[in-house]
């Protein structure tokens, strides 16, 4: 019998409820709808929630539009991790599955691959290019989150969470005290300036790293 959907059909029609009604929107019974199918004719496809969180990442990763490589290994880097957060800040309900979930298939893979080859191009490569690889990663994935928390939220005024910040920080943290309203102005603008930093830092590192830290301990 010849199957009536594609998991790409699957991936996108749920991903189109999570944009537009969050993660609790996704059920197999919204989903089914708006297939305009069963809900028990999903399991033939996807056999758990977490099955289906898993296609939800794939279809985000699949949208990462990977720059071409060049012969400079840190535009290349600081290309790819701009995609991939933009192509993660469009999706800003899918975010907690991207930190929480596996992928399933290759082809969402390209983009961490990308990010690999572009470091690798460096001159990176063992427990440098791991760590440096791991560090991009979670700065993109983490700004992300740390960026449109708002939006995922009730709390979507900037100046607002700093005021709040700010009010539990006075007296008792004033280092936070100082720098909540700084957040309320420069809010948005953090990627650029953070992913500068962390690039500065690997290519400044010296390397490879000693025995000591071959070795993990």
């Amino acid at each position: 019998m010849r199957a009536r959907f594609t998991l790409a059909d699957i991936q996108q029609h749920a991903l189109v409820i999570v944009d537009r009604d969050g993660l609790a929107g996704l059920t197999m019974r919204s989903l089914a709808a708006s297939l305009k199918t069963g809900a028990m004719t999903l399991y033939n496809y996807v056999d758990s929630r977490e099955a289906l969180e898993e296609l939800v990442v794939d279809a985000v990763s699949s949208r990462v539009q990977i720059p071409e490589p060049t012969d400079d290994w840190l535009a290349d880097t600081r290309a790819v991790a701009t995609a991939m957060w933009r192509t993660f800040r469009a999706h800003p309900a899918v975010i907690p599955l991207i930190l929480t979930r596996r992928t399933s298939s290759r082809a969402s893979l390209a983009p961490a691959e990308a990010l690999a080859a572009a470091l690798a191009r460096g001159g990176l490569d063992g427990v440098d290019l791991f760590v440096a690889f791991r560090a991009v990663s979670a700065f993109v994935t983490g700004i992300a989150q740390n960026e449109l928390a708002g939006a995922l939220s009730r709390e979507q005024d900037p100046a607002s969470a700093a005021r709040r910040v700010e009010a539990l920080a006075q007296g008792a943290l004033p280092t936070l005290a100082e720098l909540a309203p700084v957040g309320a102005v420069f809010s948005g603008q953090e990627f650029e300036r953070g992913l500068t930093l962390v690039l500065n830092g690997i290519t400044h590192t010296p390397r490879p790293f000693g025995p000591h830290d071959q070795a993990g301990r």
